[in-house]
Order: C-alpha cells, then sequence, then structure tokens
C-alpha cells in the first residue's frame, strides 16, 4: 500500500512537472508574441536642399541617428525640395514633389509656412532639423508607443529596370495610404553654387521615388522603376502606413534589395 503511495506521488509529481513545463512553453510563446507584436517606430522625415546654408547640420544629425540606429525601428527619408533651386544652384536630388509634401504636413500641423531643415516624425512631431535634442525625444516617444498598424515588405524581385514588391498590412483604419519610398543611402556632391557654393555635401537616406497605395485589400504588388546604375548595396526600400487626413504614420517597416548587405551585418530585419 505504502508503494502504491509513493507511486501515486511520482506519478502526481511528474505529471505537475509536464503541466508546468507546457505552461511555461505555452506562456514563453504568448510572451514572445507580445514582446513582437505593435512594437514602437519612428519615420523621420527630414526635408532640405542642397542649396540652404542651414540645412548640412541636419543632414549630419540625420546620418549620426543612421548610423547609430541599430537594429532599432528608426526608418529616415530625406526629402530634397525644390523651392531653393532658384536661388543658384539646383539640387540633383529635389523634386516639386518632396515640397508637396511638406506643404501637405504644414496644413496638417497647422503651420503658416514652409522651412528648411524641418523633420517631422511620425507624421505629427515637428521641428527644426539640426536640434539633436527634440530628434532623440522624439525617436523615444516614437519607440516607446504601440504600433497601431502592423507593416511587411517581402519578396523583392528584380526584373531588368524594374522590381516588384510585395506587401502586406494589418491594422489599416479609414482614410490611409500606404506609402512606399526608394531609398539611396548614401551620396555626396561637390556644389558650385548658392549658399553651399564651393563645399562637398554628404547625404544619407536620399528618397529617390515616393509611391502612394490606396489600401483597399491587406495585400499587393507594387513596381518601382530602377535608376541607371541601380547597385542593390546603396539602395533599400522604405514602407509606412499614413492616415490621410491627419498626417499620422501608424506603422513602417523597411526591406533590403537581393544581394545588398545590410549595414548592420547579422540583423534580421
Amino acid at each position: 500500500m505504502r508503494s502504491f503511495k509513493i507511486f501515486v506521488t511520482i506519478a502526481c509529481l511528474g505529471f505537475a512537472a509536464i503541466v508546468t513545463q507546457a505552461f511555461m512553453i505555452i506562456k514563453g510563446k504568448e510572451v514572445a508574441k507580445m514582446e513582437t507584436a505593435g512594437k514602437g517606430f519612428a519615420v523621420i522625415e527630414l526635408f532640405t536642399s542642397e542649396g540652404c546654408s542651414s540645412c548640412p547640420p541636419a543632414d549630419a544629425l540625420v546620418a549620426k541617428v543612421q548610423k547609430e540606429s541599430g537594429d532599432k525601428a528608426v526608418y529616415i527619408l530625406a526629402f530634397h525640395v525644390d523651392y531653393w533651386n532658384r536661388l543658384g544652384w539646383k539640387d540633383a536630388f529635389s523634386s516639386p514633389e518632396y515640397s508637396d509634401r511638406q506643404s501637405q504636413y504644414a496644413r496638417w500641423l497647422k503651420l503658416s509656412s514652409v522651412y528648411t531643415p524641418q523633420i517631422v516624425v511620425n507624421g505629427h512631431t515637428e521641428f527644426v532639423g539640426s536640434e539633436e535634442v527634440s530628434l532623440r525625444n522624439a525617436i523615444k516617444t516614437g519607440l516607446q508607443k504601440p504600433a497601431k498598424a502592423e507593416l511587411v515588405l517581402s519578396d523583392i524581385k528584380i526584373n531588368g529596370d524594374k522590381a516588384n514588391l510585395q506587401y502586406h498590412v494589418e491594422g489599416v483604419a479609414k482614410n490611409t495610404s500606404l506609402l512606399i519610398a526608394l531609398i539611396e543611402k548614401t551620396a555626396t556632391t561637390k556644389v558650385q553654387r548658392g549658399e553651399n557654393g564651393g563645399r562637398t555635401l554628404s547625404h544619407v537616406q536620399i528618397v529617390s521615388q515616393l509611391h502612394s497605395v490606396l489600401l483597399s485589400k491587406d495585400s499587393g504588388t507594387e513596381s518601382i522603376k530602377l535608376p541607371h546604375g541601380f547597385n542593390p548595396q546603396n539602395w533599400e526600400v522604405i514602407g509606412f502606413v499614413q492616415n490621410t487626413s491627419n498626417g499620422e504614420i501608424t506603422g513602417a517597416s523597411k526591406v533590403e534589395f537581393p544581394g545588398a548587405v545590410s549595414a548592420n551585418a547579422g540583423d534580421s530585419k
């Protein structure tokens, strides 16, 4: 009888251990899911120009942040506006489309005018682009606030001078668009005229194209025209989900081109 009780006790302890282990596995999966779902992010949009003497410090600041960001969900996009071009130097990276985007932010954020350098973070916080403390505080706030939407970019396939990109979005609200930007990671320019005449300027995360996709469905494919002399090592794609009524960015992601080596080798992004 005593042996039977010992056997029952051991069996009960064994069963309890199995249940506990199973619970720990399930709980571990739940914790892992919680840790990976809805993480914060910071989309940093810099409005800059090679014709603006106040812009190089802002360019240097975002380059510094880009280098330090590692595997954090920090996405930098440098939009070169074109309204400085009339003052002696045409910025080869500029586009009236990017000036229009900055003007749209002025309307969303109820600003009286546009200026350079300007930074907008996650579509709702703006300040002078060279203000390091403001930028770092905005990044910290963005990373701590859970994302409202989840965006996955994947399966870039290059076909001649085009690339096809797959996207999937969850948590999309009304009045929402997906913005997909082709980014040139680094470039330098020797400026001949204008306020920066005689200087060699370094740039990072230059927006080369910006595509707007109306999100009528959760998944789809977007086609991107590749520039002449395209080298996958110096290009990437950043996507973000934006509310078209107030400018709020609710989710973001990025993807490298096939064959590219990430600056943060070993990262899982």
